[in-house]
């Protein structure tokens, strides 16, 4: 292992460094400073995928922070890397976040200052510290949450499949090289590329990483929080000042919602940017935004604290970055409705499905999910291509039933969360409803899908006519005059959300001989497409069956 070494920018080195914990196990870390007198703030990322990497897929590389005057220490945790010892996941890191802070803190080329960074684990690791821990001077997480059931593998009650077993056998592949299983390592990989992780993955999990945190997590019932881990930030920590970054497209947007306002009922002020961002690709002014948050908070010589709280978002018809407005008082009051009306054809005819705003739905619709052709997730933040995609081919799936409202006589805002409502039931004792929401172009040629969302239900419930909810996810778009508003309602959402079996003697996964054709009878009386404001309650993913 390389103890130290120099990069071509003369100014910057690097070197390792190890802290053995209180239990003999020894964490090994690569700090990056200035190469010139003096002491730093330091930045501090603790991370499972390897100290080199450093998460450069999203951030810059730990040289260009430290020619910036930083101190930055990228930590291997513990089982991973070089670090000694099993890696258990989150349940780990409280202790030993605790435990690195003093030991970065007291590094002679510290000042004592110090910032944590990091997104996805490594943002949860700068959430989790043992009680009475001293506080970070300031926290910068990304696209993380503290519910592992909400934030970090379910939504509406079904599992992030493609999402979830993709994670879980990359870290899988970390452990098969640790151990030096190469054999392991090219089985996993080789899954991952040939796409047959969809149907192998959780057979590849049991194998290769039995006591995982992914199969952990999906031998778990979806359905029910219970035996589901909701960490706990201490309240001096989330006081401090925080920045949060997310994106339209990431799942666990949701996750820095519930951060962004738990900070803010803890008395903190944190800044909140949701840019136009996928889980691996952000938006290019993200370090700069970084830089002078760290700068403000760390390299002046008096402690700094976030006035206000701040709430940014990106606007992702206009291209614009605009205020968004947020209170931490739970309110369901919608900012605006539709309901939705149809004379049974709105699987078969595209204009037939009517959004109505402002008035009440009527109508009754069949749609019916054949699991030897599931409907295909597109875009949006849970399939593997996310991101903002033309649905049209898809909305032409005589299984996927469609509501258009009328052409737009003056632009309409879209700033919060949509949720639809309606009463519904299935011929079998379990199904999915996959929802989506798209702008149609003026011409009628296409529709850009802005937002999805999934309810799954099991059990004898299913059977039975109630009123049911999906949330979808959060946004921010402006309809101008001329175009149209789309929902777009199906049985599945495949590879996002594994394929609902139709009964509880099979789990939801890959289509299978097992699974049943479904039919979803939508009473459209009564029926609504809200959108609720931000602070509505998304955050904890309430999917409940009744409105």
């Amino acid at each position: 292992m390389c103890s130290e070494g120099q990069i071509n920018d003369r100014s910057v080195y690097w070197r390792d460094a190890s802290l053995t914990l209180t239990d003999g196990v020894k964490l090994v870390a690569r700090l990056w400073l200035p190469k010139r007198e003096g002491t730093w703030p330091a930045l501090l990322m603790r991370q499972p995928y390897g100290r080199d990497i450093a998460s450069t897929v999203t951030y810059s590389h730990p040289a260009w922070w430290a020619s910036h005057g930083y101190l930055v220490v990228i930590q291997d945790v513990r089982g991973q890397g070089d670090s000694e010892g099993q890696f258990n996941g989150f349940s780990q890191e409280a202790t030993d976040t605790s435990q690195t802070h003093a030991w970065v803190r007291a590094l002679p080329e510290c000042n004592g200052r110090l910032g944590t960074y990091g997104f996805s684990y490594q943002g949860l690791t700068q959430l989790l510290a043992e009680s009475g821990t001293p506080p970070p001077d300031c926290l910068a997480p990304a696209m993380a949450g503290v519910d592992e059931r909400n934030h970090w593998s379910c939504e509406g009650g079904a599992y992030w499949w493609h999402i979830g077993l993709a994670w879980g056998l990359q870290l899988a592949a970390l452990q098969a090289r640790r151990r030096g299983n190469e054999e392991g390592w090219m089985e996993l990989r080789r899954s991952l590329e040939d796409g047959s992780y969809l149907h192998e993955g959780p057979a590849l999990l049991k194998r290769h990483d039995p006591q995982g945190m992914a199969l952990s997590w999906l031998n778990r019932s979806s359905q029910s929080d219970n035996a589901w881990t909701v960490h706990q930030p201490l309240k001096s920590w989330l006081r401090k000042p925080m920045l949060l970054i997310g994106g339209w497209w990431d799942p666990h947007l949701n996750g820095l919602l519930d951060l962004y306002q738990q900070s803010s009922q803890a008395g903190g002020s944190p800044e909140l940017h949701i840019g136009p961002a996928t889980h691996l690709q952000w938006w290019p002014e993200t370090q700069q935004l970084l830089l002078r948050f760290f700068d403000r908070h760390l390299q002046t010589s008096q402690v700094s604290t976030n006035q206000k709280r701040h709430l940014r978002g990106w606007n992702i018809t206009t291209n614009q970055w605009q205020e968004i407005t947020y209170t931490t008082k739970n309110s369901s009051s919608p900012i605006s409705s539709w309901g939705l009306s149809s004379k049974g054809l709105a699987c078969l005819d595209p204009s037939e499905g009517i959004l109505h705003r402002n008035k009440q739905g009527s109508g009754l619709v069949h749609v019916v999910h054949d699991p030897w052709r599931p409907v295909q997730a597109v875009g949006g933040h849970l399939s593997p291509q996310p991101g903002l995609v033309e649905r049209s081919a898809v909305d032409q799936r005589a299984d996927v039933a469609t509501f258009t409202s009328q052409a737009l006589q003056e632009s309409l805002q879209l700033n919060g969360i949509p949720s639809l409502q309606l009463t519904m039931q299935s011929d079998q004792p379990g199904f999915d409803l996959c929802v989506a929401l798209s702008i149609v172009n003026r011409s009628q040629s296409q529709a850009k899908q802005i937002s999805t969302g999934v309810l799954r239900v099991q059990g004898e419930s299913a059977l039975r006519l109630l009123p049911r909810m999906v949330l979808l996810q959060p946004i921010l778009a402006d309809l101008q005059p001329g175009e149209q508003l789309r929902l777009s309602i199906a049985g599945a959402a495949w590879p996002a959300i594994g394929v609902n079996p139709g009964h509880d003697q099979q789990p939801c996964g890959p289509p299978s001989a097992h699974c049943k054709v479904v039919t979803l009878t939508l009473q459209l009386y009564g029926s609504k497409l809200l959108l609720l404001p931000l602070d509505s309650g998304k955050m904890n993913n309430d999917f409940s069956q009744e409105p």
